[in-house]
């Protein structure tokens, strides 16, 4: 069966009987091309099939208005948050964006860049994977002077900006809150100590237990990949310590919840035996009982940013180099959880 022929504006031309010059103006709605017209063009544009090649235009003008944007997983609150905002600043803008996810892996990261280099999107928008230790795989970008913006996991290179928020002051805050309600043990689950998010908020617990004189133990640092089943392998090896803590600090909500319902399945009460702070403010916290108390940041907040510093620089109104690291507001929601003073 052979496909039908790509309708063209001599197509349209022919029928409208005017010339192709006409046609081709109308559809970029020419001021000079009178409405009744365009009318008639797009009618029949729509009525025969045509499409307007945005691809031939693009390679002659040397954009895309196309961003691309690497996230290490779409299944999290927090991402979903930061995609939306990104989207609503990009299209207000006249952006498009093209998704994707890492998976965690940085083999994955580096095959997303490459792709997203060679369907020139004009901009980048990265957050990095768990295990992605340097940037050599956003050099293409870099070499060719497209802006790339890194947030909420970043690392500093020269030609980027860093987004986020000041994780070890957020970390620090929620530790001495475990603290000042009289958590004498707190353990800290995290993932990986590679990315900055990580590296910030283990400084944050480190710098906490200090001013208030309490040691640090390496074997109360509990690493995995902060899923809800990490969590629960964690209330595990909570259990067979052979005096439990009483807090948690967790790097993210959803393996505190984990190790949450975990711990109350084997009896434990929470706060009165283990006091609980996690990190994000997912809907989650409101839906454990009891309620999570929690490090809250806009995801859509980070998005936006991110979005609007990328396209400034698209526009002309900014530069980007590695001395911009913008920093947001965070902030503790204390709720039952960590409540151990009545």
């Amino acid at each position: 069966m052979q496909n039908d022929k790509e309708v063209t504006i001599y197509d349209i031309a022919k029928k409208l009987k005017i010339s192709p010059a006409t046609v081709s103006r109308g559809l970029k709605d020419h001021p000079r091309i009178s409405k009744k017209t365009k009318k008639k063009i797009f009618e029949l544009a729509d009525k025969i099939g045509y499409r307007q090649n945005h691809f031939a235009r693009n390679l002659r003008n040397q954009k895309t208005d196309t961003i691309g944007v690497i996230v290490p997983r779409l299944n999290s609150q927090f991402m979903s948050a930061v995609i939306a905002g990104i989207e609503s600043l990009a299209n207000k803008e006249g952006y498009n964006i093209v998704i994707s996810q890492s998976s965690e892996l940085s083999s994955k990261e580096a095959a997303n860049a490459k792709t997203l280099f060679n369907n020139r999107v004009d901009g980048l928008l990265a957050s990095l994977a768990y295990d992605t230790k340097e940037l050599s795989h956003f050099d293409a970008f870099f070499k060719k002077n497209i802006p790339v913006v890194f947030f909420d996991r970043v690392m500093d290179h020269d030609n980027s900006t860093n987004v986020l928020i000041d994780n070890r002051k957020a970390a620090y805050e929620a530790t001495k809150h475990l603290i000042q309600q009289g958590c004498k043990r707190v353990i800290h689950i995290t993932a990986p100590p590679q990315q900055n998010v990580y590296i910030d908020r283990l400084k944050g617990y480190k710098q906490a237990l200090a001013e208030h004189h309490l040691k640090f133990r390496e074997e109360d640092v509990i690493i995995g990949n902060l899923s809800m089943e990490a969590g629960a392998d964690a209330a595990d090896a909570i259990l067979k310590m052979k005096s439990l803590p009483d807090g948690v600090f967790v790097a993210n909500d959803n393996a505190a919840v984990g190790c949450m319902l975990a711990l109350k399945q084997k009896g434990i009460k929470i706060p009165d035996d283990i006091a609980f702070v996690g990190f994000n403010n997912d809907p989650l916290c409101c839906i454990i009982e009891p309620n999570l108390s929690t490090i809250n940041y806009s995801g859509h907040e980070v998005g936006e940013v991110a979005a609007r510093h990328l396209i400034n620089h698209l526009t002309g109104v900014s530069v980007i180099h590695n001395t911009n690291t913008i920093i947001l507001r965070s902030e503790l929601i204390i709720r039952a959880s960590s409540l151990k003073k009545k």
